[in-house]
């Protein structure tokens, strides 16, 4: 794969950055770049394109609102295989499994315009002539005579720079009627003789959902020759305005035989056209060149806030992609001028933080959420304000949203363990009463009819009987995914939450609803068959459903019974004693992991045991490390008193993840398996999402160093150290916490705050490390008096 490589940026680029991009770096200065080159080299935006890992390889910036990539017939945007390209469209979601955005593809042609399907007037290209690197992409297209196109963003711009043949005929293609979702209306105007706007209205993500508005507002560097638009089949030379349902869509002409090279910013708002024109105004005023550097300089930063030694290039090279995604998503939502749309639809004002959108909370709740509270926690605050806007503005949390509309996808309660992991991490200071009413009204209600939000949606029988009553194709009255047709997940996750939202009212001084919280987190025990020793989902009667074998179980949520039997995060102790106890609840670990072939051959077992596709989400008794409900699933160990063998499983895990188009497992849901990529790799796991507890495995590097935001961490790193660590080597035989011995199993958001080093000696063989009967994470609900242990800082 052809790499660009640029000379090293000097520190005065992060400056740059930060006036270019229209957003402030928040984080800790970025250390100098390290001998071996600057980190962005080592980043390949091209892994997760192949295979259904459903990322982009375009250019943006971090949490950019703008991801100017290309399209290529991909329904979630580009796909290593295809053999064209229909545009380069403003905006992409990282791995999403359904289409979504794509709106605006661009596209540079040359003769006369006699299609307008961009399926038909799509350019040949080959990866041969393609390049990726952190807010830059560069292709040579092989249709109409020749043309190079590059790609750079700043936060709410993207800049197009197209290198024509000589012609007189060199068109700029604005196709405003076709994008990766479905669309509603549009507008296209030409405004003058280097301006052309577009109002894009659209829906649509897995399934029908409310209409959401993006405005566009394309500059160009110099004057059309000629203009016109399209509705339909028909091409209208000269039109300067036209608004239609179909394809629909404007074109600037140029003569290029002169100068061959046209560069195009467009800058794309959630607002009005206004917003669309003042971020214009923001950030696109530098050259192309400069507002790479600057997209390269924001990367460089983001990327240095984790520095890493040992391991050899392919292994850093995932590492740094993996970092990287994990930075890409949520995004910016407000404009330069702070304005906003909220989910009422109405104009708001963020002021004193950015407002940001695009909440993947199924997903991102179990690892991004954590990563970004640690390396970012000045945006990630704002990411947590930005949650509690919607609910003041539209009256209900967020479950699944796009843009300015709630989409309802997934199921179960994701936004209390991303608030509650927020409170956690001391991010929501001001907001703590605040964040704490919009919870518990959503654990204990459900959104109003004329809400778009779906919210809890089994709540009622819920509270009442205990569990969510499993009704096979249930659809909700709202647009979505509904909660009764996965009754035994939506059970899990409830109650999952429940625990978390406990924890955050027994710290708060709320002690009636902590018990009452803490009661239902025990919830998951209703599903528990005994005669089959695996949760089932029940019927509306209470009566088990389905079948028995936990294979072929229904009710779950894109798994089966055997993946969810360790979704109790909240209360492990508890769960390994329904099935008898650690020493069998060992030795199914070891059949769901397929541990006896795993330490044979653990990249084997990966690929052919665990591995089945990455929608095969069913019928299935192993391990899914492609999908969310497993993720915390190898952690479970830790709580058998058998560490090593969670080691052994994340590192076998590990394998899946490569420099490769291929190299993605699974869909990576916005930042969510990347982020579980760098965490596993570090050693330190969210192992109880919506709390402070980081479970521990041995690390893949010999040394991790993490520049902190001192406003959070006062000391302004961390370091955790693995010496000689290696897959021969990879058994804890101790741990110590700045020099002093350390058995237990976790560690807390406190004592990385107090302290500045974890380390670990390995071996080639497991030790008594973390075995003793305290050594794993406790119960978050905590005993009866709600107290958690007297280690908890």
């Amino acid at each position: 794969m052809p790499w660009l490589r640029r000379t090293r940026l000097r520190t005065a680029g992060a400056v740059l950055a930060a006036a270019l991009l229209g957003c402030a770096l928040t984080a800790p200065a970025a250390q100098a770049a390290p001998p071996g080159g600057p980190l962005t080299d080592l980043v390949n935006p091209f892994i997760g394109t192949r295979n259904d890992g459903n990322t982009y390889p375009g250019a943006a910036v971090p949490f950019g609102m703008v991801q100017l990539s290309p399209d290529t017939g991909h329904y979630a945007g580009y796909g290593w295989d295809d053999d064209h390209i229909r545009g380069f469209s403003a905006v992409h979601l990282s791995g999403v499994g359904c289409g979504i955005g794509g709106d605006l593809p661009v596209l540079p042609t040359t003769g006369d315009i006699t299609e307008t399907d961009n399926a038909k007037y799509a350019a040949a290209y080959g990866h041969d002539d393609e390049s990726a690197r952190p807010g830059y992409y560069r292709v040579g297209l092989k249709s109409y005579g020749g043309i190079t196109a590059e790609l750079t963003a700043t936060a709410r711009t993207g800049k197009q720079r197209y290198t024509f043949p000589a012609t007189d005929r060199a068109n700029v293609l604005l196709d405003a009627g076709q994008s990766l979702h479905r669309t509603v209306s549009t507008r296209v105007e030409v405004l003058d003789s280097r301006t052309i706007r577009t109002t894009i209205t659209g829906r649509g993500f897995c399934q029908d959902t409310e209409p959401y508005t993006v405005h566009t507002l394309t500059r160009f560097d110099r004057p059309f020759a000629s203009y016109g638009t399209w509705d339909g089949d028909k091409v209208t030379a000269g039109s300067r305005d036209s608004t239609a349902t179909g394809r629909h869509g404007a074109y600037a002409r140029f003569d290029t035989r002169t100068d061959r090279t046209v560069e195009a910013t467009t800058a794309i708002s959630y607002v009005d056209a206004a917003g669309a024109a003042g971020n214009l105004r923001a950030e696109g005023g530098r050259s192309f060149d400069r507002t790479r550097a600057a997209a390269d300089a924001a990367w460089e930063h983001r990327l240095a806030l984790v520095r890493t030694q040992g391991g050899d290039q392919p292994l850093r090279r995932t590492f740094y992609s993996s970092l990287y995604r994990s930075f890409l998503a949520p995004n910016v939502g407000s404009d330069a001028d702070g304005r906003y749309t909220g989910w009422d639809q109405r104009v708001h004002r963020a002021e004193g933080f950015t407002y940001y959108q695009n909440w993947s909370l199924w997903d991102t709740y179990r690892t991004q959420a954590q990563l970004l509270a640690l390396l970012a926690p000045g945006e990630s605050r704002d990411m947590a304000l930005s949650v509690l806007r919607i609910d003041k503005e539209s009256g209900w949390l967020p479950k699944w949203g796009y843009g300015t509309v709630e989409t309802n996808v997934m199921t179960g309660d994701p936004v209390t363990p991303f608030l509650t992991n927020a409170y956690q991490q001391g991010l929501l200071r001001g907001h703590e009463e605040e964040a704490y009413a919009a919870l518990k009204k959503n654990a204990d209600g459900v959104p109003p009819a004329g809400s778009p939000a779906v919210g809890r949606e089994a709540n009622a029988p819920y509270v009442r009987g205990g569990f969510v009553p499993y009704l096979k194709d249930h659809r909700p009255p709202k647009a979505g995914d509904s909660d009764f047709a996965q009754g035994a997940s939506a059970t899990l996750e409830y109650a999952l939450s429940d625990a978390m939202l406990a924890r955050m009212a027994r710290d708060l001084g709320h002690g009636a609803d902590a018990d009452r919280y803490a009661a239902r987190s025990r919830n998951y025990r209703n599903l528990f068959d005994g005669s089959t020793g695996f949760f089932r989902a029940r019927d509306a009667r209470g009566a088990f459903a389905g079948p028995a074998d936990p294979a072929k179980s229904v009710g779950f949520h894109e798994g089966t019974s055997w993946q969810y039997q360790w979704l109790v995060p909240q209360d492990l102790p508890g769960m390994l004693e329904l099935i008898g106890g650690k020493d069998k609840a060992d030795a199914r670990l070891d059949s769901f992991f397929a541990y006896p072939q795993l330490l044979a051959d653990p990249a084997r077992t990966a690929r052919k045991v665990w591995v089945n596709g990455p929608y095969d989400y069913y019928n299935a008794d192993k391990y899914n490390p492609q999908n969310e409900p497993d993720l915390i699933a190898p952690y479970t160990y830790l709580s058998t008193g058998r560490p090593w063998k969670t080691t052994d499983v994340v590192h076998a895990a590990l394998t899946l993840f490569t420099d490769a188009p291929t190299g993605m497992t699974g869909n990576d849901d916005l930042g969510t398996m990347s982020a579980w990529m760098v965490l596993s790799s570090m050693g330190m796991f969210p192992v109880q999402p919506g709390t402070d507890t980081w479970g521990l495995s041995t690390p893949v590097f010999d040394r991790v160093d993490l520049a902190l935001d001192r406003r959070y961490y006062p000391s302004g790193h961390f370091t955790v150290t693995a010496p000689g660590t290696s897959a021969a080597d990879r058994y804890a035989q101790s741990v110590r916490l700045d020099g002093a011995d350390h058995d237990r199993t976790y560690v807390t958001t406190g004592e990385l705050r107090a302290a500045r080093e974890l380390s670990f000696t390995v071996g080639p063989k497991p030790s008594a490390w973390g075995t003793g009967p305290h050594a794993a994470p406790p119960p978050v609900a905590g005993p009866a008096s709600g107290q958690r242990p007297a280690d908890r800082r």
